[in-house]
């Protein structure tokens, strides 16, 4: 087997080992011992280090020592920090963009900029804001806190804020404006409009651009969409890739604008590979761009990986050697359900101490679900810690009757999660925000 190198320690690299550990043997670096990342990695027969996968050089040296071939990261900040750069240099073969090609997604304002090249009709009215005299002006265009305040760069999904739900007063939202220009000299207002917030997730080897089953995502800490946003608490995808409220028209027209996105990015030299999703609003007056990122979801990744008929090594196999073909990647029209399982002080709080829990992860996966950890290391047997206040493990179930896999996920959950930890309970009901 040939040796592929992964960066990252999330759940959504865990999906990603699980799924390449099949072609590949795979190798790692990582800040901690993620278990579902370390039980890939050995049943692959590679190797991980624990250490920081920012590190470029403790990264050059375990490429070279341990002569890996091949390199995939689907981690934002990885990729803006270059390392895919660094695996080309190397000599690698690469899944994922440099990280001029990572722009797209850690440059709010470049993304908006491109797309009203492509798209201008998909562009939601917006203010790009670089001084304290424009956000005065900004202020003044609006009467009350109808409009949503998103910062430049990288946020993990967390820094978005939206009026009328994580500030109710326009000088409130203004206040936060501010608070982001001051932090990176750039700051984006943007009017708020009523829809039907779905993503579309697309792979590319560069050229050819392959559509992946869609899905909707769960980014508010509790039920009914309330508290902050966080990073996705849940997510869902039905069996004809499709969401109640989409048409194929819908996401084609979505595809279309990737795909243009993918072409403009590599027009001068090969910046873009890996996967490419757009968030997008559908709306009276048709669907409207929200953001570019430039590499797979979390929790989007392990749905849609668990959705792939044609084994998804194979899918990354035929970009790495830039020969993706349209009719090689199908999909086995199943539904696909998760909940993500946090602390109960998860997005309310930045520093607290580790949560210890309990978890007997072979009686989960006895009752016919699959377990991905996170921000979790194992510290004894069935015990485990939490390593930051983030989200700590994925429950996810693949099959063919929605409901069935909904109920089969919840019923493990009350049964096999400790009553320290937090989810919500209203994952598969779809609101309007």
């Amino acid at each position: 087997m040939e040796k592929c190198l992964l960066l990252g320690n999330g759940a959504r690299e865990a999906v990603i080992c699980e799924a390449m550990s099949k072609k590949y043997e795979m190798y790692c670096v990582m800040p901690y011992e993620n278990p579902s990342i370390a039980e890939f990695v050995k049943k692959s027969n590679g190797k991980f280090l624990i250490g920081s996968p920012f590190d470029k050089d403790l990264v050059k040296k375990f490429i070279q020592e341990n002569e890996i071939k091949y390199c995939i990261i689907s981690s934002d900040n990885l990729l803006q920090d270059g390392l895919i750069d660094l695996a080309k240099e190397l000599g690698l073969q690469t899944f994922g963009p440099t990280r001029q090609g990572a722009k797209i997604e850690w440059s709010k304002t470049y993304a908006l900029d491109v797309v009203q090249k492509l798209a201008p009709e998909m562009i939601i009215k917006n203010f790009e804001v670089t001084s304290e005299a424009e956000l005065e002006n900004v202020a003044n265009a609006y009467l009350d806190e109808n409009f949503v305040v998103k910062p430049e760069g990288l946020t993990g999904g967390k820094g978005v804020k939206v009026g009328g739900i994580h500030f109710m007063t326009k000088e409130e939202g203004i206040a936060y404006a501010r608070e982001c220009l001051n932090q990176s000299g750039k700051v984006i207002v943007q009017d708020k409009v009523k829809g039907k917030e779905f993503t579309v997730m697309c792979v590319t080897d560069g050229k050819t651009v392959v559509t992946l089953p869609t899905t909707f995502d769960y980014p508010y800490r509790y039920d009914k969409d309330k508290g902050p946003g966080t990073g996705g608490m849940g997510c869902i995808g039905f069996a004809n890739g499709l969401l109640p409220f989409l048409t194929k028209e819908d996401i084609e027209k979505c595809s279309q604008l990737i795909e243009k996105t993918v072409h403009y990015l590599n027009q001068d030299s090969e910046e873009f590979t890996g996967i490419l999703y757009g968030g997008f609003f559908k709306t009276e007056e048709g669907i409207k761009f929200i953001e570019f990122n430039a590499r797979f979801g979390d929790p989007e990744a392990m749905n849609v990986i668990n959705s792939f008929e044609t084994p998804f090594a194979e899918v990354v196999a035929s970009v790495f050697e830039r020969n993706l073909l349209k009719e090689n990647c199908k999909f086995n029209k199943k539904n696909s359900f998760l909940v993500y399982i946090v602390s109960k002080e998860y997005a309310l709080k930045s520093n607290v101490p580790p949560v210890e829990f309990m978890l007997n992860k072979e009686n989960l996966e006895n009752k016919g679900v699959k377990i991905y950890f996170a921000n979790a290391k194992r510290i004894g047997e069935n015990r485990y810690t939490s390593v930051s206040n983030s989200r700590l493990f994925a429950i996810e179930k693949t099959g063919d009757n929605f409901d069935e896999i909904k109920k089969q996920v919840y019923d493990v959950i009350q049964q096999e999660v400790d009553e320290v930890l937090d989810y919500r309970t209203d994952i598969g009901t779809m609101y309007e925000h």
